[in-house]
């Protein structure tokens, strides 16, 4: 099974000491981590910063390189339709704690994986 991480998953790492690869692991058994380029230009241009969140972009660029990178067809949609479109096609599961990304998603039955708490990984079936 494929799972789509966007941006701010591959953050939590850094931001809250998750491993987001074992716990996703326990959730849902054996998956191939995926995330698109885009999410990998938004990651460059926030790690080009200063402060906590470039040091979380830093770290989760670190992360990508567990993943597929896998290219958008859609590029003049903002990231998070590619996202949806992208999860739609292929039937992903997508990691993400965008609370607006979260209800699309589900709105169109794709389940979702959330950071609960700032301690666990949970998921929400769509």
């Amino acid at each position: 099974m494929k799972v789509l991480l966007d941006t701010n998953a591959l953050m939590m790492p850094a931001q809250f000491g998750v491993d987001i690869f074992s716990e996703i692991e326990l959730l849902i058994g054996a998956y191939e981590p995926v995330i698109l380029e885009d999410v990998m230009s938004e990651l460059k241009g926030i790690s080009n910063g200063h402060g906590r969140d470039a040091a979380s972009a830093r770290v989760a660029l670190s992360l990508s390189e567990r993943c597929t990178i896998d290219a958008s067809r859609h590029r003049d949609l903002p990231v998070d339709e590619r996202l949806l479109i992208y999860a739609e096609e292929r039937g992903c599961v997508v990691v993400t704690n965008d609370r607006k990304l979260r209800t699309i998603l589900l709105e169109h039955k794709i389940d979702v994986i959330y950071l609960r708490k700032q301690k666990k990984l949970e998921i929400f079936r769509g």
